[in-house]
């Protein structure tokens, strides 16, 4: 099964990296976001990548023709333009990915996601697309106040039912016939109509995901890096059986 990483926007929230190198090249402990993206997917014995490129795309094709990659992996660059949408990088990608199965995500979100899992549940319901749901982020803490002075602080709270696009799909070649051009957003028409014919089926995953938009997002997966403590990194589990 061939998994298929969008890496073709110019990560404009990130602007002090991205203004000289594309998103997906970031460092993350000495070495590329993207590569962690595609080790954690090799862990589970995916390792035929297909990176559809856009702005930079060039510095994309340099890294991957020049790096020390592990044996089995193999690498096709799909330049899909710099101005595409995020639907019509899909689109694009259609030579490549053929008649078949295939895994998609982002080139700025890491996961302890175990992808044999998400597999199996896509193979489970037969429907068109399976979406990896996860809970927001954390982002900003409660104060409470008396007057003007601080009495207690505590995170904000994960809300049981709170569920966001965590990208990390599983989709069938079917998806594509949803997409009409390059200027089609993926999220705001192909996965709502995908919804709306009963297609579309959530991965809840309760773990680790965390998306690098900003360079405080950087830090903190640097900071997991460095301290030894990367869930994305971890071994995974054997899958039960009745998981299977």
């Amino acid at each position: 099964m061939k998994v298929a990483v969008l890496a073709g926007g110019a990560g404009s929230r990130l602007a002090e990296e991205t203004s000289s190198k594309p998103k997906a090249l970031v460092d993350i402990g000495g070495r590329p976001i993207l590569t962690h993206i595609l080790a954690r997917y090799a862990a589970y014995g995916f390792n035929d990548f297909v990176v559809a490129t856009g702005y930079l795309g060039d510095r994309i094709a340099h890294y991957f023709d020049t790096a020390d990659l592990p044996a089995k992996w193999t690498v096709d660059i799909v330049d899909t333009g710099a101005d595409t949408a995020s639907g019509g990088r899909i689109k694009r990608l259609t030579p490549a990915i053929g008649n078949q199965t295939f895994m998609l995500t982002w080139c700025d979100g890491l996961s302890d996601i175990h992808f044999d899992r998400l597999v199996a549940f896509h193979r489970n319901h037969g429907k068109l697309a399976t979406v990896t749901v996860v809970h927001p982020p954390e982002r900003f803490g409660h104060l409470l106040l008396d007057g003007h002075r601080v009495v207690d602080f505590e995170e904000k709270p994960t809300r049981a039912d709170e569920w966001i696009n965590g990208a990390f799909f599983v989709l069938e070649p079917g998806v594509l016939n949803y997409i009409d051009g390059d200027d089609i957003s993926w999220e705001r028409g192909p996965m709502q109509a995908l919804a709306r014919d009963g297609e579309l089926m959530a991965y809840r995953h309760e773990g680790f995901w965390q998306c690098m938009d900003t360079v405080h997002e950087r830090d903190l997966l640097e900071s997991l890096w460095n301290g030894g403590d990367a869930p994305w990194r971890r071994t995974k589990p054997q899958i039960s059986a009745d998981e299977r």
